[in-house]
Parts: C-alpha cells; structure tokens; sequence
C-alpha cells in the first residue's frame, strides 16, 4: 500500500526529522546493559529530572513500561485498578494476566478519568482471604479511549492519596504525558509526584522511531533493569535510538502546541460538516473523535474510502466511530485537505 499523502491514524506514524536522523548518525554509544552507554545514560538522567524521580530506564516500548511497571510493584492474583478503556487492557495482549499474574479491575470512569470515590469503592477490603487483593492503581494521561482527555492534577492527586492510604502503589501511563503538559501548563513533575511510577513514549508526540522511558524510585528502577533483561528488553549500543529521544525532549516538546491547534482545527471542520457528529468539547490535546451519522457509510467504510480515493488516513474504532491524531508531519494544510476529502465522501 502506497504512503498517504495525510496520515491522521496515530501519532504513532511519525518520521524522524532530518535533526533526528543526524542525531542518530552521530551518537556516541556503548553497552548500555553495562550502564556504558553515554548516550543512554544521558536521556535517562534526562527523563528523570523532567519526572522529578529518582531515576529512570530506557525502553523499546511504551506497553513494556507499563507490564514492567505492573511486574515490580505486583503480585500473582493481585489486581490492578485502572479505567474500563485502559491501554493495558485491551491493547497490551493480555500482559497482566500472562507476564504478572495480575487481575485487573476496571472502573468506568468518564473519558478515562475516575474519582477518588470510585477507588474508594474500587479497592478490596482487607481480611477477606477469598478476595484478591488490591495492589496498584494505574491512571493514563492523556485518556487515549477517552479521546486524548487531559487528567486534571488535582483528580491525579486526590486518586493516588486514596490509593496510597490504602497501600496501593500508583502508575502512571504517561504515554502523552508531554501533551497533557503543554495542553494545560502543568509541568511534567508536578502531574508526576503523585505517582510512585510514570513514563513517557518518545515515539508518539515526540516523533521518535522507537523507544519509551520509564521512572521512579532508584529501587525500582534497579528491579526494573532485571525484568527489562528478562523481557527481552535488552537493546546493548542502544545511544542509535536514545539519541533520537534527546533530540526530540530538546526540541519537539513545545511544538505539541501546534498539534493541538491542528486537532482543534480539524474538529471544527468536522462539526461544521453535514454528517458527522463531534463535540467540540472534547477535543482538548492531539486527538478528534467523530462519528459518521450517515446511515449509508459506516465508519470503516469511510476511512477505506478516503485512503484509497483521497490519500488520507484515519482509523475506524468501530461501526460508526473515527479517530484522527495529529503530528508533527501533519501540516495546518493537511488539515484542509482531510476536510475537503471527507466533505466530497459524505457529499457523494
């Protein structure tokens, strides 16, 4: 399949700039399962001190983050408590289950953010010996399900002080941490020190081709080196893709702001066109949700239409629902053209 000439299905389908790649080219590497690895060392120190932890631990990938994260603060038949539409339930392969032995209890929260009150009631009572027990508490910020929602800091601070007085450790899923940042001007620390955990992708937002960090408390970044190796994770002269992720926390953070502004224009068009159904105000950070009101095109069925008629593509969540995420090689007039493309599919 061609290239698109608009690729709006995730900000996952980012190129690495002409900056990146010279970044790359010129990286300074060694062992990083020996700590030599300056390059390495350098995004991890990096990443620790934008989080404000301890210390911090290069991944291959965002949902390793999250699965190491479950594995040292969980135990076998043990539950995790996070949101119905939670990225490790449904797009982490069962990883819970199968890597740590957890069980997970989801909450409905509203757009992926839930209450203090909903763990209260979420969080098994203790004494019971045929309960499982309740060991973390796993909120995602931006809300991917939720439509790239931002988590209020004072709702990610009243969840983990109800968690935390009942023992429970608290994750952070930051995957678009960087966008909650620059959508609501809370820096990354202050959204972070409620968590004992919390990690950023680097192939999401910030345009890397691969990678995600992962921090918290010295101890557990140390227990989380050894199940990196026993993932698989090790990666050895790996300052080739760190260095893509200095290069991008130096300059790809701040121009989030352009992303957003994107999405916000494209959800506007959306909401002005006959046929389709948004609301406005859900369109916070990068992402659009719509849905396709016109009986004779479902959702899928658009999003085929407009790659191989239009170039432009989208991705169908279901019958009648389309997510569109915005990048850094999504220019403002991309924005028009994904417009006109769905205008002439819903006019046709």
């Amino acid at each position: 399949m061609n290239t698109p000439r608009v690729d709006l299905y995730s900000d996952t389908q980012t190129w690495p700039s002409t900056g990146m790649r010279d970044a790359i080219a010129n990286a300074e590497v060694g062992d990083e399962q020996r700590g030599e690895d300056p390059t390495v060392n350098r995004l991890q120190e990096m990443v620790a001190e934008l989080l404000g932890k301890e210390a911090a631990l290069f991944l291959p990938s965002g949902t390793m983050c999250n699965q190491i994260a479950l594995r040292v603060w969980g135990r076998p038949g043990a539950e995790v408590i996070l949101d119905q539409t939670a990225h490790p339930i449904h797009f982490e392969g069962g990883g819970p289950a199968a890597l740590s032995g957890l069980m997970v209890r989801p909450v409905a929260g509203e757009r992926g953010i839930f209450t203090a009150d909903q763990v209260a009631s979420a969080i098994r009572p203790e004494g019971l010996r045929h309960l499982p027990q309740s060991a973390i508490l796993s909120i995602e910020q931006t809300s991917n399900l939720g439509g790239g929602a931002v988590w209020p800091l004072e709702g990610i601070e009243a969840v983990a002080e109800v968690a935390h007085g009942r023992g429970l450790k608290v994750h952070m899923d930051g995957a678009r941490l960087p966008n909650a940042v620059v959508a609501s001007g809370v820096a990354a620390r202050d959204f972070s020190a409620p968590c004992d955990s919390v990690w950023i992708d680097l192939s999401k937002g910030l345009g890397c081709p691969v990678g995600a960090v992962l921090a918290g408390p010295a101890a557990f970044i140390e227990e989380a080196f050894r199940c990196k190796h026993q993932f698989g994770g090790a990666m050895r002269q790996a300052g080739i893709i760190a260095a893509a992720g200095v290069y991008a926390l130096e300059h790809n953070v701040e121009r989030l702001a352009e992303d957003h502004a994107n999405a916000r224009a494209l959800a506007e068009g959306l909401a002005a066109t006959d046929g389709i159904l948004l609301d406005l105000e859900t369109v916070e950070t990068n992402m659009v949700y719509f849905d396709v009101e016109d009986a004779t095109m479902s959702a899928p069925t658009m999003c085929k239409a407009l790659e191989t008629e239009h170039g432009v593509r989208m991705g169908a969540l279901d019958d009648k629902t389309i997510r569109a995420v915005t990048h850094l090689d999504v220019a403002a007039d991309d924005i028009t053209v994904a417009l006109n493309a769905i205008r002439k599919l819903l006019a046709a």
